[in-house]
């Protein structure tokens, strides 16, 4: 279970709000990561108790990412810093979701050799034990929220009865604009996936740009941690949302691997899209 408030335990607890401790920080942080398959959790932990990480590197205790979405899954990580993959079948995340670090003994612990407690339990730490599996510390509380997946307002869709073509994508300061000569065009009243081709162009156009935009010169690669984060509009959105899916490189080679990698199948849902309406039509 993820602790949410102080709790009452018959011994010391690290915690970031606790007195048992005379220093008491234990907090994390987390990067998230995701593409279609997985997501992938970048950790960073400060832990300010000599007595705990001393135990962590005899393999006495284990740090434990909790994920508490629908249920509890629990994670164990190697070491204070670690990155933890897990798969979207296992874990939905939502704005319910929330994370926390958990210290757990791995086998009877006594605090005799604790410096680091409070004077109240000075007196009798030598007779104090954690059995096996008994929790020894917890941290701050991540909550997942929608904004924490940030929101990439990339595409406008604007009709234009004067267009010498069915469609045109346009790329706007801001935005990939895709214009239809009418507006039966935009399948209004079928499913969204209906337009996923059109996205899919869209993203494609935008993305060639980039690649002229920011590849050096002579160069046909853009490594995305070696150039300059883009100051605003379409291009730090595209990056943004590149860095967040785990992109390293792009070129125009590669221009389809990383679409399907920035935009949860797309081409997928606009099949089973497809299948359904022609089921329905039989």
């Amino acid at each position: 279970m993820i602790y949410k408030k102080d709790a009452n335990f018959p011994y010391p607890i690290l915690t970031n709000s606790s007195f048992d401790y005379e220093e008491s920080e234990f907090y994390f942080d987390i990067e998230l990561i995701e593409n279609s398959e997985y997501y992938q959790f970048v950790i960073e932990t400060t832990l300010t108790s000599s007595f705990i990480k001393t135990l962590l590197d005899l393999q006495k205790v284990e740090l434990i990412l909790i994920v508490q979405a629908k249920d509890n899954k629990f994670y164990p990580l190697k070491g204070l810093n670690d990155i933890i993959f897990i798969p979207k079948s296992r874990v939905s995340l939502n704005k319910r979701t929330t994370l926390q670090l958990q210290i757990r003994a791995k086998a009877q612990i006594n605090f005799s050799a604790n410096h680091e407690l409070s004077l109240f339990y000075i007196q009798f730490k030598d007779k104090m034990n954690v059995e096996k599996n008994g929790t020894l510390g917890f941290s701050n509380i991540i909550t997942f929220d929608s904004s924490n997946k940030k929101s990439y307002d990339l595409f406008e869709k604007k009709v234009d009865p004067n267009l010498l073509s069915e469609i045109k994508i346009e790329l706007s300061t801001e935005t990939i604009v895709i214009y239809y000569r009418n507006e039966e065009m935009q399948f209004a009243g079928l499913p969204h996936p209906i337009n996923n081709l059109y996205v899919y162009m869209g993203l494609r156009t935008a993305l060639q740009q980039f690649v002229l935009l920011f590849a050096e010169e002579g160069d046909e690669c853009v490594y995305l941690n070696d150039i300059n984060t883009p100051e605003e509009g379409l291009y730090l959105k595209l990056h943004q949302l590149m860095k967040q899916k785990g992109v390293e490189e792009i070129s125009m080679d590669n221009l389809d691997a990383v679409i399907y990698q920035i935009s949860d199948h797309i081409i997928t849902k606009f099949t089973h899209t497809v299948r359904g309406l022609e089921g329905s039509a039989i």
